[in-house]
């Protein structure tokens, strides 16, 4: 059974592509995943690694070849695209040139048949919701980027749909507008209650907006959960790399401790993530830059290889044995390391990851 406070249930969909060379590609790998009522939910991942052919298994621009997908409880993933209650904004907007802003707006009203004098209102209430009042008379040339990715919003939510999919709305435009419309989409969710999911590779962009982030890696879902929990408790090398910045060495486990490569034992306080774990079982450790402590010591375990002033923060780039690792502190620090320098490293308790494979 579905869960009850699921907008979108999605069981064991798989799917696969034929390659040029007549092999097969598995976009997605038996993923399941349970999608709150009003909630913001972005699939994050790189390229090809299946986030948007879920989104569009589940606009019904995919059929998938396996697994179920429910809406409200309703199997969904057999019906045509204009029966299903979703709605979806693309990354080039597909505004209709030659029509207003007005006329873009109200076209899928039209074409479900919704009387005039309902449109107009609707239309009316669209623009304001995206702050374009007074501009329905426009036609998309006449606008910036952001104002076509406002429109093309408000024409997604005229239609009132159940859930509103959102496919890199925002890769098209430059970094300030980005952070501002970041901020719109946030706002339009919260006013409007419907359940948004948005696919995008950018994890700042993820964390800024998302309740629940799903990241995914080679067409599977390597770990679900709110924003902080993902960056701070990663369970595999993937995510702790992927999410943010991380230095992930190869460690093995010894029943309370870890033994790191190039670092030596780390003791059972300083470790998290390592419930379940046998005795002598490989693995990796993986560190935030900013929850490295480091002092000048010439017995230390780094060497420092570059410094880096960064505004407020300073990049330091050493070598722990053979492995790069990077470390992030304060700009205002009185005397920052030298090249050449060694370094040692602490962490703080409980900030050293164990991540598996």
């Amino acid at each position: 059974m579905a869960d009850s406070t699921a907008a979108l249930s999605i069981r064991g969909v798989t799917k696969e592509f034929a390659t040029p060379e007549g092999g097969v590609v598995r976009a997605l790998d038996d993923v399941s995943l349970e999608i709150d009522e009003g909630s913001f939910t972005v699939l994050l991942g790189p390229s090809g690694c299946g986030k948007t052919t879920l989104l569009r298994s589940i606009a019904g621009l995919e059929t998938p070849d396996a697994g179920e997908i429910r809406l409200r409880g309703e199997r969904i993933d057999d019906e045509p695209v204009w029966k299903r209650r979703v709605n979806t904004v693309f990354q080039s907007y597909a505004l209709f040139p030659h029509m207003t802003v007005a006329q873009n707006i109200a076209f899928g009203l039209e074409m479900d048949r919704v009387p005039k004098a309902e449109i107009a209102k609707a239309v009316e209430s669209s623009l304001a919701m995206v702050r374009l009042e007074g501009l329905g008379g426009r036609r998309p040339s006449q606008l910036s980027g952001g104002q076509q990715q406002r429109v093309a919003l408000a024409r997604a939510l005229a239609k009132k749909p159940e859930v509103l999919l959102l496919d890199e709305p925002l890769s098209a435009l430059d970094l300030k507008l980005r952070r501002g419309m970041q901020m719109e989409l946030k706002r339009l969710q919260r006013e409007t209650s419907i359940t948004f999911v948005l696919v995008t590779h950018d994890q700042e962009e993820a964390m800024a907006m998302a309740d629940t982030v799903a990241v995914f890696d080679s067409g599977r879902i390597a770990q679900v959960g709110e924003p902080r929990d993902v960056y701070l408790r990663p369970r595999t090398r993937f995510v702790a790399d992927f999410i943010g910045e991380a230095n992930v060495l190869p460690a093995t486990f010894l029943s309370d401790r870890a033994d790191v490569d190039a670092l030596g034992v780390l003791e059972a306080d300083l470790l998290s993530g390592t419930e379940g774990l046998t005795s002598g079982q490989p693995g990796f450790v993986a560190m935030r830059p900013e929850n490295i402590l480091w002092s000048r010591d010439e017995q230390g375990q780094a060497r420092v290889v570059d410094v880096t002033f960064v505004g407020g923060d300073l990049h330091i780039d050493v070598l722990v044995g053979e492995h790069p690792c990077a470390i992030r502190t304060s700009s205002h620090v009185a005397e920052p390391p030298r090249v050449g320098e060694a370094l040692r490293l602490e962490f703080p308790a409980g900030s050293v990851r164990w991540v598996t494979d």
